[in-house]
């Protein structure tokens, strides 16, 4: 099995930057700002050979009060050290030891489990060793400096960790398959406090994310692996987006990209409305964006049982008035408190990830052009009608069909919409955007007198 390790310690002592570190990535955002992650988050490294699963996790206070957010971290990090095989306790050695420390360490020495006390922020400090001293009355052994920010030390403190659980290095595998392959990435978008978190923990049955009734409790895009019915998913829980004009904190810029950045790099979208506020235009820009970017979608509605019947129908209403061009999505009314709902949801989204994946043969893509050339033939452009000849596939997530013919920079885009609508028709491409282009035959002998 692969060993878990659990990064573990008091807010903004550079947890985030050595899981970057460890999985050679941007995964987790990085800024001077204490509490800035909050849900745990998963990453695969390697040191040689040696493979390993890191859990970046929040600021841990172990007393924090009941129903504050903060309570909701610290439960997120004893369930990712329950899950771990070995714990990195990060302490800052500039801020020297704190009683937030002590509460740390005496937390972790009653679990019993494998322990590495790394000394983080340790770069261009004089006299090190007397600034080291303090942190071994915290009884976890020998504490090890490092620098997460400058790769110092990183090495040593990785090492110690594998070595305390007796991880050797296996021998190479030439048949080894790739990582994440046939893995569906799902990401759920949508604005703050719509229920992204909670729904990912509905579908885990488990209280995987942080989920609080504050808008922007989700500041990172947070990856969860998940398997459903022998289909391996990557569910991407990702930062509500706003307006730009009420996006003030640096961070919270930073969340919007990582956002942006996990729409784009999904195979299918979940864009998640709440029914008591209706559609509202950050909706709309939202679904725009998931459209330009030609990722599978579906459409749910979240908090369904609670909306009233007024409420459903003006729902209703702006979801057709201002998600018009979001019509080839399906649309499903769920609960994710109440888990209802969702079972048709995982439907939609797996046959849209098929349809944005399908194989369009050349010979049924012709066939269904001519078929819809002789039901509705395009308008004259000039003296001259578009003649459409043959079609075939340009691209896959999202599909792209290539028609060929003569004249067709005349053709219309009411016209070129009625096309889309007959190849999804003909090759039941819901879920996905579909993508017309028209390419037109040059004549070589226009030039000629």
């Amino acid at each position: 099995m692969t060993p878990v390790i659990a990064l573990v310690g008091r807010p903004n002592v550079g947890k985030s930057t050595l899981f970057n570190r460890f999985t050679r990535s941007r995964d987790a955002i990085v800024a001077d700002f204490a509490g800035l992650t909050r849900d745990r988050h998963y990453g695969t490294g390697r040191l040689g050979r040696r493979a390993f699963i890191a859990i970046d996790t929040g600021g841990f206070e172990p007393q924090a009060d009941e129903g504050s957010i903060y309570r909701e971290m610290a439960r997120q990090t004893r369930q990712a050290v329950a899950e771990a095989d070995v714990v990195i306790f990060l302490v800052d050695v500039r801020a020297g030891l704190s009683a937030q420390d002590h509460e740390i360490a005496e937390y972790l020495r009653q679990l019993g489990k494998p322990c590495v006390l790394g000394a983080n922020k340790a770069e261009g400090l004089r006299g090190g060793s007397a600034n080291l001293a303090e942190f071994y009355e915290l009884g976890l052994g020998e504490v090890l400096p490092l620098s997460a920010a400058h790769g110092r030390g990183v090495r040593a403190v990785l090492e110690a960790a594998l070595d305390a659980l007796g991880v050797e290095e296996p021998p190479e595998d030439e048949d080894a398959p790739e990582e994440g392959e046939g893995v569906i990435r799902l990401a759920v978008a949508g604005r703050p406090n719509v229920g992204k978190s909670t729904l990912i923990n509905a579908w885990l049955g488990e209280e995987r994310l942080v989920a609080f009734d504050l808008p922007g409790t989700t500041r990172d895009a947070i990856s969860v692996p998940f398997e459903r019915e022998g289909q391996k998913f990557e569910l991407i829980d990702t930062a509500g987006l706003r307006r730009k004009g009420k996006v003030f904190e640096a961070v919270e810029k930073f969340s919007v990209v990582k956002t942006l950045q996990a729409i784009e790099s999904a195979n299918v979208v979940l864009l998640l409305l709440d029914a008591t506020q209706g559609v509202t235009d950050q909706d709309a820009h939202i679904a725009g964006f998931i459209l330009e970017s030609g990722r599978a979608v579906a459409l749910a509605v979240n908090k369904w049982d609670v909306a009233d019947d007024y409420q459903r129908e003006l729902l209703r209403r702006s979801i057709d008035m201002r998600l018009a061009f979001m019509q080839f999505a399906r649309l499903h009314f769920i609960s994710a408190q109440k888990r209802q709902g969702l079972k048709p949801l995982w439907t939609s989204l797996t046959q849209a990830y098929q349809a944005a994946m399908r194989h369009l043969p050349t010979p049924q893509l012709t066939r269904a052009l001519q078929e819809a050339v002789q039901f509705q033939q395009p308008r004259r452009s000039g003296m001259y009608r578009p003649k459409l000849r043959y079609a075939h596939q340009g691209g896959m997530n999202p599909p792209v069909v290539v028609v060929h013919g003569n004249s067709l920079d005349g053709i219309t885009d009411t016209y070129r919409r009625y096309l889309e609508g007959r190849f999804r028709r003909a090759f039941n491409l819901e879920g996905t955007p579909l993508r017309v282009q028209l390419k037109t035959s040059v004549n070589p002998y226009a030039t000629e007198k």
